[in-house]
Order: C-alpha cells, then structure tokens, then sequence
C-alpha cells in the first residue's frame, strides 16, 4: 500500500507582499500633536466583526469584547482567580435536602419508622449519642435543621405522546399521595449527605424507596411510564443548593434606570426562553427558582447538585424594562411585525446595547468599527479612557503596521514576530499559554464522518509536529482532548495521535474505502469528497488548512477549501450545522463544565456542539462533573472524558497556542492615592496572563514613564 503522492504550491513558509494600493496612516505622535483627545481614547483592532451585542445570544469572541465592556454580572473573578463581587456585594450559599420517609424500610436496631422517629433518629445522631466516625459527625454538625413536611395529596398532569404522530397528545392526570418528607437545611453543600445517612438509617434506606407505590391514574399507566413518573414526580432523594446573592445598590443601567433584582430573574428568563434560543440555556437549565426577596436580594435554587452554579452568574445582566414582553410587542408592532413571532434576536437592542458595565454603547458601523463611551455613573467609578473604538482590520499585515504608527493600541504577536518583538524596547509584551486550543471538527452527522475510524485516519494525516513548528514557529503544544492544558482535569496520560499515513490509508481500507484506477479514495462508486472550511482573517488557519488538504489528498482524499468571511462562517455555517469539516478554536474557561461542548442535548442550531458528537459515556461523565463538589473526584472523571473524546477523535486537536501581545509603554494604570495624588502603575497580567484586568484604570501618557525601580 502506498500513500498517493499529490505535488501541490502551498506558500506557506514565503510572505509574499502585493501592494494593491500605499496608504498614508498618521504616526502617533502626528495624531496627539494636532488632536490631544487621542490619548483619551483606546482603538482595539479585530479581525471579524462582532454579531450580536447581546450577552445571553452572543457565542463569537468579537462580541464578547463588547458585551464585557456594556453589560456587567454579579460576580467575576479577581487577580488571584477567586469570585469577587461586581453588581452582587456579598453571596451566601447553602442547601436544602429533601427525603421522603421509607415506610416499608427496616431501620437498624430500629426497625420501620414514622416521619417523628426518622427525625428523633437523627437528632440523637447528632447529639452524639453512639459512637460515629469523623466524617459522619461533620455532616451532620452541617445540618442546622430538621423539619417534617406532612404527607399529602395532589394531581400532576403529564402530556403524553400518542403513537400515531396525527393524533393529539394525552393529557394523563396522575394522583399522587406522597409520604411524609423529611427537610434538612445544610450550613454548605454536601453532595454526601444519603450516603453518609445511609450509615444511621440503613444502607438501602433510599434506594428501596418505591415511588410507584403512591401513584395512580384514571387510565392506566405502562411500566416505563409509571417508573418515569414516580423519579420526576416522587424522587427519593433531592438536593436543592441555593444562592443568596445582595445586590450593590444605586447601580445604573445606561439609561438612567435603576439594576435591581427583577432584572436578574428577567435575565434568567431570557435565558429559558425557547424563542430567544440562547446558547446558554445548559448553564441555567439545573435552576429551579429565581425568586426575588427584594429589589437588592435574589434566592436562586438549584434542582441538583451543580457545581459551576456561582461561576454562571458572572453572564451580563439585562435591563428588564427594555426587553420584557411589553417591549418586545411595542417593537413588533412599530415594525409592522406579528408579536407572537417576535422575540430577543430579532430586536433593535441587539445593534444598540444599554448595560450597566463601564461603556456606554455610541455606533456600530458595521464590518468598519463600534464605538463606545466611558459610562459616568459606573458604580466603581468611570474609566480613564473616554472612548473605547473596536475596529474591523481583517488583514493582521495592516494591523501590524497600524500597531507600528499607533492607529491602534494594541496588537496580537504572530508567532513568526514573537523573538523580535518581545524583546523591542518600545513596548511592552505580555504572553503565555492560551487558555483553549485549535482544532479541525468533523459534522458527525453526515458521512463518512459517522465512523471514528475514518476520523481517526483523518487525524494521522496530518503532521501537527510540522504545523507547530513551522506556522507556529514552535509557539505552541500538542493538545489531545478537550480540557484545558494547564489545568489538572487535563489527561497528559493521553498520548498524541500518531502522524501516520501508512497507518491512515489501513484505517479507511478497514472501512471500505479504496483507490481507484486514479489513485482517489472510493466507495460504493462514490469518491471520498468534502470541503473543509475556516473563516477569513487568520493566517494561521489558512495555513491549516493547506497542510491538512495536502495530507488528505496524499491519501487520495479529493479535498476541497472554502474561506469564509466571520459574520457568514458563524451564523450561516456553524450555528446551522452546515459543513463537513472546518477549522476553529475555543477560549475556555477555568471550570471542567463541557456540558455546552460536547453534551448530546446540546447538537441542535445555534448551541455549541454543533459537530453532532453523541455518546451515553461521554454524557453520563459531563453530569458527573457538573455534580461533583470534591475535586479529586472531579479530576478523575475529567480524565475518562479525556479518555473517550480522544477515542472517538470527533475532533482533530491539533494545538494550544502561546499568545503574546504588545501594548506601547505609554500606556499605564492611572490611580489615586488617599491624598488625591495620581500614580501610575506598571501593567501587570493575572494568574491566567489577563493583562487587561485592570482596563477601566489604563491611560496613555505623552511620554513612557520609567518603571525601573520596580524591577
């Protein structure tokens, strides 16, 4: 078996320079000389444009730029990586524990109890009336009560589907006459809590629980059914963490209106409404209530454990007043548009923002540039830039160049520039590993991509050793699955996937796909054809590209490329599950939680696992995760994840990049000591490499300030 040999022109070691046309961009120095303002303002520069300016809707990085600048959450995290108050001033978090009593159970030296002896039972446990090991004790020093909710009965009407899909669905109404409950308020969570019970009222205690038993029903119910029933509407077991949080008062949203509570339920509710089709529902699905004590506290219960819960609201908050349904039909109907169909995405506030983050949204002009102001009444205290201006500069040469004459302030190091330019007296760099990676993903939805052997093949065509060293001029590591490198939920045990063409080309043999009399891939009289996309704008994926189209087609792979302009590679391409292969990179976060990435639920338009990837393992563990409080058991699901993604290969993980970026030293943090004197400060990066942490106090000073005594 030999590898078919394909001679193709791939320039990608060779910069070729076209000069369509010579622009004369003013020098820095040329712009503050006749227009002080300049350095009252910041010009970031952008690849792709943003989509929409909508925190709850938005899922590009050009749009999350903005949205962090507008909107603000709750919580965010500080310099040290822990959660710091932002629209929330302080945060309690504990748990209520439901149980019902076991009627039927046979408690140890007991025998079968009533609702009062469960709770006289646990009380003396308590009061450490026998002997209990450490751990029980601390579990239950963690209950600060115990109540008893009566035995009662009630109807739950469920829609049942008819077999015949042109007939209606059933309305069964079910009776229930549940037990007594057992409620247990926790001083902090204890995902725990039934098993370590378990150890005073008998090991089979909850699971011998038969909700069943307290069901009926007019008409009769299946088997399946009934049990289905029983776990939705009688659980055994249930934890319910909750989170208080007391919110900052006297904050303004841009318009002058006053943040308070109702504007994080509404938020919350946005979210879950299905016509909003908000990429974040699998965030807020495990929320139970959001209820609003009062206008500056807001109690929100959770269904099940959920271990990323308080991360989750550092999501921007929307004004309620202009988005609520009343809004909404108004908007419809001044647009001559039917309000039952109407919803957030197709707002006039998608294009034209109010928060109550510290910029205040100007213009959007679109694939040209946005503008914003700095927000005066931002509750921390306004920003020292004025204005903050994202410009769309698809081509990184004229960025580069507009970074050199100080037309933007800042520029994002190609890894062919990093040796020169970290190093320039002029400025001042910062870099590290990315938090995310880059990878080719495959639709599994379509074939041949349904087979993870062809997918395997497809990732031991291409050379990624060569990818790093020669596009990214060693900038970067092999990664092999979908957690973050520098985080111990990564599986280093996983070993790279081999380049092996010879390997490969065994691999599609194994599936039926053979050489033609050409030396092309065939099957079933139908060549093994697909195009492979990316979007315009990134130089590095456009090398990809090349190099893993001239792997497939050393293979007799007939491969085809498209480029593709941001805005339609998202929303036409990628949000609509409209491709066979692309190339593309995630920016993660620090939490384990992939639920959004890679959960089976998560495969429809618009949501993030958009390459079809289903597995009862894989999902099975991405609960797990989601559930688990204590990290080293965390880790160890994380790493059997790894394990099972990097199997199926439903991507081709190819890299974690090193970023370096380049800011002029001009640029500093301005504050004010208690005397009312200014100091300025040298701009330091956080624990994750953020040097923009600390944005809303940057200015840029006439001259460089000498920071040599800080070392």
């Amino acid at each position: 078996m030999t590898i078919r040999k394909v001679l193709i022109f791939t320039p990608i070691f060779v910069i070729l320079f076209l000069l369509q046309s010579y622009v004369w961009v003013p020098t820095y120095e040329q712009q503050t000389r006749g227009n002080p303002s300049r350095l009252n303002e910041y010009i970031a520069a952008s690849i792709g444009d943003a989509s929409i300016l909508n925190p709850i809707l938005s899922a590009d990085s050009a749009s999350s730029d903005i949205n962090s600048m507008v909107f603000e959450g709750l919580i965010d995290r500080d310099e040290e990586l822990r959660f710091r108050g932002r629209l929330a001033t302080s945060w309690e978090i504990y748990e209520e524990a439901f149980f019902y009593v076991n009627e039927n159970a046979t408690i140890p030296d007991v025998g079968k109890a009533g609702a009062e002896e469960v709770v006289e039972l646990l009380k003396m446990a308590k009061s450490g009336h026998w002997p209990i090991s450490a751990e029980i004790m601390a579990s239950l020093d963690n209950i600060r009560e115990i109540s008893i909710i009566p035995a009662r009965e009630f109807l739950v009407t469920r829609q049942e589907k008819r077999a015949k899909t042109n007939q209606q669905d059933t309305a069964v109404k079910i009776r229930v006459t549940a037990p007594a409950r057992i409620k247990l308020i926790l001083g902090s969570v204890d995902q725990d809590l039934f098993q370590v019970l378990s150890n005073i009222l008998g090991k089979d205690y909850f699971t011998s629980f038969n909700g069943e038993d307290y069901l009926s029903a007019d008409q009769g119910m299946a088997e399946e059914k009934r049990a289905q029933y029983a776990r939705e509407i009688l659980p055994s077991t249930e934890h319910n963490p909750i989170i208080i949080f007391n919110l900052r008062p006297s904050v303004k949203f841009h318009d002058g209106h006053i943040f308070d509570a109702y504007d994080v339920k509404f938020t919350y509710k946005a979210i879950m409404n299905p016509k909003n089709l908000s990429p974040r529902i699998a965030d807020y699905e495990p929320v139970k209530e959001v209820e609003v004590v009062n206008p500056l506290t807001v109690r929100i219960t959770y269904k099940r454990l959920y271990s990323p819960a308080l991360g989750t609201w550092g999501m921007g908050i929307l004004p309620e007043h202009l988005l609520n349904d009343e809004a909404l039909t108004d908007e419809a109907i001044r647009a001559g548009k039917d309000p039952d169909r109407f919803s957030m995405r197709k707002s006039s506030f998608n294009r034209k923002p109010i928060g109550c983050g510290p910029f205040v949204f100007r213009e959007w002009k679109s694939d040209q540039y946005i503008i914003l102001d700095r927000f005066g009444h931002y509750w921390e205290g306004p920003p020292n830039y004025e204005r903050y201006i994202y410009r769309i500069v698809p081509d990184l040469l004229t960025q580069e160049m507009e970074f050199y004459a100080g037309t933007v302030d800042s520029y994002g190091v190609q890894p062919h520039q990093v040796q020169r330019l970290e190093n320039d007296p002029k400025y001042q760099s910062f870099s590290g590993p990315s938090f995310g990676y880059t990878y080719i993903g495959y639709n599994m939805r379509r074939e041949p991509f349904n087979d993870p052997r062809v997918r395997r093949a497809l990732s031991m065509a291409i050379d990624v050793n060569k990818i790093i060293k020669y596009v990214l001029h060693g900038q970067g590591e092999r990664i092999t699955g979908p957690f973050v490198k520098q985080t111990d939920y990564y599986n280093h045990l996983i070993k790279p996937v081999p380049y092996d063409p010879e390997g490969a080309l065994k691999l599609l043999e194994e599936t039926g796909w053979r050489p033609d009399k050409e030396g092309w891939l065939e099957r079933d009289g139908k060549r093994f054809q697909f195009t492979l996309i990316t979007n315009s704008g990134n130089d590095l994926r456009k090398a990809i590209l090349t190099i893993a189209q001239d792997g497939w087609k050393q293979l007799g792979i007939d491969v085809r490329t498209d480029i593709l302009e941001w805005a339609v590679f998202i929303q036409e391409r990628v949000d609509k599950g409209d491709f066979d292969a692309l190339i593309l990179g995630w920016s993660m976060g620090i939490e384990p939680d992939l639920y959004q990435i890679w959960h089976s639920s998560q495969t429809n338009p618009y949501q993030l696992n958009f390459v079809g990837f289903e597995s009862p393992k894989a999902d099975d563990l991405i609960i797990k995760i989601r559930q688990e409080y204590d990290h080293e058991r965390q880790v160890a699901y994380c790493h059997k994840l790894h394990e099972i993604i990097a199997r199926e290969q439903p991507y081709t993980f190819l890299y974690v990049a090193k970023w370096t970026a380049v800011l002029d030293k001009k640029i500093v943090i301005k504050e004010t000591d208690s005397q009312g004197r200014v100091i300025y400060r040298k701009i330091k990066p956080t624990k994750t490499g953020n040097f923009t942490f600390y944005f809303n106090k940057w200015i840029k000073l006439p001259e460089a300030p000498d920071f040599s005594a800080e070392g």
